[in-house]
């Protein structure tokens, strides 16, 4: 049976890396006490196991005695550090094959040289859930060149690497060469100066692609009748609208723009940001509630106001 079956049928209760069992927690409270400071805060420092043995330690001992014994040390080992991480390996596995012939000590390789980035345990579970690939990355060919890029191209101080990678996952799977740098060179051209804001702020513009992504959407947008001058001001005004989807966002909010309210182009230029909210939850709801009330609102007041403020505009127009 596949190791993702398997282990999917399985029981097994897992130690989340901020609840160790007690046993654990006063092995390390003893070594503290009986430790010099520098030497007691790297027994609390939180590390991936590397062996069987020591994995199993951490977890609880009911925990051992389910099928995990049936499966060799090694993958086992694997599998109880991914958990032990909060990563699912099933789902981890389905999306990144390799990981089923990657060693315990390549895994462990990769999250200390994450941790040595400023990384912190407890952010694993969210990056290598959302990529699976990294598990399995060479820290000399693939991950070094990103952080040498946020560094070099972006102005990144290292003290600040956690907040990239913990805000956008995917750029530690993105290629320098084949994706990052591209995809800057092409928003910088674009108008986008703000090297701090792209890490910070809108690191997914970095990750997206330029030819099925980016370049689209203001191919797009310039169809709508606008010239591509104005579809690139928008984009610069509002980056986010490089990570909606035309035909679930786009077409659809535009088409309500133009037959039900009654606007059109001009509206979107001047109020980009008109794209970001739903349509369903926000746009329609709101220009019912005030076509109802015979009121006319700008769209940015219409859409940025709070219910509560909504509402008593509503109210104060209603009362001229």
């Amino acid at each position: 049976m596949p190791l993702c079956s398997f282990y999917a049928s399985t029981s097994l209760p897992v130690a989340k890396p901020h609840s160790l069992p007690s046993s654990a927690a006063a092995v390390t409270t003893v070594q503290a006490k009986k430790s010099p400071p520098a030497v007691a805060a790297a027994a609390a420092a939180t590390v991936l196991p590397t062996t069987a043995e020591s994995t199993a330690s951490m977890m609880p001992a009911e925990a051992l005695s389910l099928h995990l014994p049936e499966l060799p040390s090694a993958m086992r080992d694997k599998i109880l550090s991914l958990e032990l991480m909060g990563v699912d390996y099933g789902r981890a596995l389905s999306l990144n094959p390799a990981l089923r012939g990657a060693a315990p000590e390549s895994i462990h390789a990769v999250v200390t040289f994450l941790q040595s980035r400023g990384l912190h345990f407890k952010d694993l579970g969210r990056v290598f859930g959302m990529c699976p690939s990294v598990l399995t990355a060479s820290v000399r060919a693939d991950l070094r060149p990103v952080f040498a890029f946020l560094t070099d191209d972006l102005g990144v101080p290292e003290a600040a690497y956690r907040r990239v990678v913990v805000k956008c996952p995917r750029v530690l799977a993105c290629s320098v060469r084949d994706q990052l740098r591209p995809a800057l060179i092409y928003l910088r051209r674009l108008g986008f100066r703000d090297n701090r804001a792209l890490a910070f702020q809108d690191p997914i513009l970095l990750v997206s692609s330029v030819e099925r992504t980016m370049a689209p959407k203001l191919e797009y947008l310039a169809g709508l009748g606008m010239s591509r001058d104005d579809a690139v001001a928008m984009a610069l005004r509002c980056p986010a609208l490089f990570t909606f989807n035309v035909e679930r966002n786009y077409r659809p909010k535009f088409e309500y723009l133009v037959g039900e309210m009654g606007g059109g182009v001009e509206d979107v230029k001047a109020f980009p940001q008109y794209f970001t909210f739903s349509l369903e939850k926000r746009i329609a709801p709101r220009h019912r509630a005030a076509a109802d009330a015979g009121v006319d609102l700008p769209l940015p007041d219409m859409l940025k106001a709070t219910d509560e403020e909504f509402s008593e505009m509503l109210e104060r127009r209603r009362s001229r």
